[in-house]
Formats: C-alpha cells, sequence, structure tokens
C-alpha cells in the first residue's frame, strides 16, 4: 500500500467569475479548477479518495485571501508544491502556503477561528453610531435574523471591529464558525444603523429572534464586498511560498486599480 501525505494548503481567489467555492453541476466553481490542477499534476488521483475537507465555503462573488483545503497524496513535491499547483491554475487563484499535517486533519471540523472582512463603501455613513452597534453582536447569541436556515442558529462572535480607510467601512469580524450569509446579513444591519434608518436598539431586538422574528431575515448585502481572510488552526505550521505571495497581493492591487479607474470613469461620465 502506498504511503499517503496529507497536506493542507492555503489559498487566494478573487471571486468575481465563480459561483462560489464549492464544485456544483453546471457551475463555474473554485474547486473545480483546483480539483483540475491537482489531478493534471498527479499529486491526487481521485479527489474523493484522498478524503478532501475544505474550510468554508464562500458564496457566488465573495473573496478569499485564506482559505484552507486539505488532502491526502502519494506524490511530494515539497517547496515547489505551491508554484506547481499554481502553474494551472487560472490567474485568479493562488496557493500561497503548504503545510503537512496529520492523517486525519480535517479543515472544516478543526478549524478554531475564521476572520472575515466586509468592506462597506461610505456614503456618508454615521460611522460612530455603527460601531457602537457593532459591539452589541459580541459573544454568543441565536443568529436566526441573520440566517438563510434557523435551526442551529447560536453561534459566538469572538471579536467584531470597525475602522475606516480608504472611503470605506471595515467590518472585521472573528468567530469559529458562522451561518450561511451571516457576516453580510451583519454588514447590512449595520448599514442601516449608519443611514440613521434603525437604532441600536433594533439590533437587540434581531438578536433576541424567540421574541422578535423577522421573515426571512435580513437581506444580505452585497457579496462582492465580503473576503474570508484566514482560517485557524492549532499546531499547524505553514510554509509560505513568497513567490506566489506577491503574485497574489500585486493581482489584488491590479484589481483595485482596475475598480478605482472605472469608478473614475463612471464619475466623469
Amino acid at each position: 500500500m502506498t504511503n499517503k501525505t496529507r497536506i493542507a494548503l492555503k489559498l487566494a481567489y478573487i471571486g468575481d467569475r465563480y459561483h462560489g467555492f464549492q464544485i456544483q453541476q453546471n457551475a463555474h466553481a473554485i474547486e473545480s479548477e483546483i480539483f483540475e490542477s491537482l489531478e493534471k499534476n498527479k499529486i491526487v488521483d481521485d479527489i474523493k479518495e484522498a478524503r478532501y475537507s475544505r474550510a468554508a465555503r464562500t458564496d457566488r462573488g465573495v473573496h478569499a485571501s485564506g482559505q484552507v483545503i486539505a488532502f491526502d497524496t502519494s506524490t511530494w513535491f515539497g517547496d515547489s508544491l505551491p508554484r506547481i499547483i499554481n502553474h494551472d491554475l487560472p490567474d485568479d487563484i493562488w496557493v500561497w502556503a503548504y503545510a503537512e499535517v496529520p492523517s486525519g486533519f480535517d479543515a472544516r471540523r478543526e478549524a478554531v477561528r475564521r476572520d472575515y472582512r466586509y468592506y462597506l463603501y461610505d456614503r456618508g455613513y454615521n460611522v460612530p453610531d455603527i460601531r457602537e452597534s457593532s459591539s452589541l453582536f459580541a459573544g454568543t447569541h441565536d443568529f436566526s435574523n441573520f440566517a438563510k436556515k434557523i435551526e442551529g442558529a447560536v453561534r459566538i462572535i469572538n471579536k467584531i471591529e470597525i475602522c475606516e480607510r480608504d472611503g470605506f467601512i471595515i467590518i472585521d469580524v472573528s468567530a469559529p464558525s458562522f451561518l450561511w450569509n451571516m457576516v453580510r446579513r451583519i454588514a447590512a444591519a449595520l448599514e442601516q444603523i449608519g443611514a440613521g434608518s434603525q437604532d441600536s436598539g433594533w439590533i437587540r431586538k434581531l438578536l433576541d429572534p424567540k421574541r422578535h422574528p423577522i421573515h426571512q431575515g435580513i437581506k444580505p448585502a452585497p457579496a462582492y464586498g465580503l473576503v474570508l481572510r484566514n482560517v485557524a488552526f492549532n499546531g499547524v505550521e505553514w510554509i509560505e511560498d513568497e513567490y506566489s505571495k506577491r503574485r497574489m497581493k500585486d493581482a489584488f492591487v491590479d484589481v483595485r486599480i482596475r475598480h478605482a479607474t472605472m469608478n473614475a470613469i463612471y464619475s466623469g461620465l
């Protein structure tokens, strides 16, 4: 029997062209590109037999700088592994770090923290009110009003922080796990606070769904503002590929410049 090595990879991607991270029928997903590169380079023969796992399922249009996957392989390339995989990936998906992990490692179940960031374009919002109301989300709450599926909606938010940068209100949220669309719904609620259409008492009601349920919850903010920044694990030692990291950062800068240019063009019409 061939000896297998279990590998975890850190990924970054720009989600604009994809129908989410998870592979799905009749849709272009980020995982399908990753699987194709892994199989083309003989890193895995069959993704199912490789006991593949992912840390998070990001939605259509959501980006990442710290997604994590894991799989078994009998082909070992050492430090060159990220560049080998990247050679056959599109220019908007990158592997930038790897780690050897224990045989039973599961990228979803063993994650101890997930860090998301939402970029909210500042349309003159009241930032102090947003910051004050954001603190209400910290701790353990029933987030049924912030979820599409309300079963098992209790979650713990370890940290939520608000800062301003380059015309955006940045919402950083950290938790062991999140519900589907939860961060985008929190961002949408805070936007209403900043716009003055709701107040902190409304947030308190939303976090008490048994007394104050709302039909279908809060509509999520647009996907393009959300980034999965990091997934943390205990005892995993990452080996980073500096070249791949530079490529990733350069590509994000290029996207930023392109959108800033389009913003200037639209403003001048």
